[in-house]
């Protein structure tokens, strides 16, 4: 079933999303060499349940975390462990918070110290194709429109590819709700958007095939050539004339320019925002 959301349901969605963005700033202040997935974590659990907030993904399905946290060739789904991070990884942290009914779901890939050029590149692609599928996220357009701008921009103007076995989706009072938002396909397919529709938009691009697959552990997707693989995702509410982003990247960002250990050449917000 899909949801048109009123107008109340979307602003309790927004203080959900933005709360997962307010998580994912916690984040940006600690990751550096050394430190472990499973540590970052820890802080941020506490961080939502501090605020109020339930970690959406920490039980969904078995998942045994409060963040999806997605090293260099991992796609999504990672789970944090006593790996130490590394000068020159990447990685996607997703991570989901649950608050007066409604999931906010969010995603941020980091780059920690110094990244191939190559890598970054990458990085900056997948976060701008990110908003071109949002531009197509608006009254009348159908899914096909916005996964057709993600495609058309990371695979056909770049020599990216574009995973196809995971896809955005519905958000709302379920962490994962109609309709499924690939991130691909052709201009005027699939299902129709109506205004007050929320979904999950979450391109998740690879720098080689976009063949994947899953470890053992069930949950982990990973590229199959071991290339590195990015991922950036909004909350985005169905407008009249673009997608409304209800979560930001602007205090991940805000917080990630004040950490020396992070590289931030593919950030967009102003130091002085």
């Amino acid at each position: 079933m899909i949801h048109i959301r009123t107008k109340e349901e979307i602003e309790l969605i927004r203080k959900s999303a933005l709360m997962v963005s307010a998580t994912l700033s916690e984040v940006a202040k600690l990751l550096k060499p050394g430190i472990t997935t499973q540590s970052i974590d820890a802080v941020a659990e506490e961080f939502i349940r501090d605020n109020g907030g339930v970690p959406s993904f920490k039980g969904y399905g078995g998942f045994p975390a409060s963040l999806c946290m997605s090293v260099n060739d991992t796609v999504v789904h990672g789970f944090p462990s006593k790996y130490e991070l590394r000068d020159g990884d990447i990685i996607s942290v997703d991570c989901g918070f649950y608050k007066n009914g409604f999931h906010g779901d969010s995603a941020f890939t980091f780059a920690i110290g110094n990244v191939k050029p190559e890598v970054l590149q990458l990085l900056k692609i997948t976060k701008e194709s990110l908003y071109r599928g949002i531009d197509q996220a608006k009254e009348n357009n159908r899914v096909g429109d916005i996964g057709f701008a993600i495609e058309d921009f990371t695979s056909r103007e770049h020599p990216y590819g574009v995973v196809r076995e995971l896809v955005g989706h519905g958000v709302g009072k379920n962490l994962h709700e109609d309709p499924q938002i690939p991130n691909y396909g052709r201009r005027g397919s699939g299902k129709r958007l109506r205004e007050g529709m929320v979904i999950a938009i979450e391109p998740m691009i690879n720098m080689g095939t976009r063949e994947v697959f899953t470890w053992d552990d069930g949950w982990t997707v990973a590229t199959k050539d071991g290339m590195p693989s990015a991922h950036f995702e909004h909350t985005t509410a169905v407008r009249k004339g673009r997608g409304e982003n209800l979560s930001s990247f602007d205090p991940i960002e805000l917080a990630g320019l004040k950490n020396p250990e992070l590289n931030t050449s593919y950030y967009t917000v102003a130091p002085d925002a």
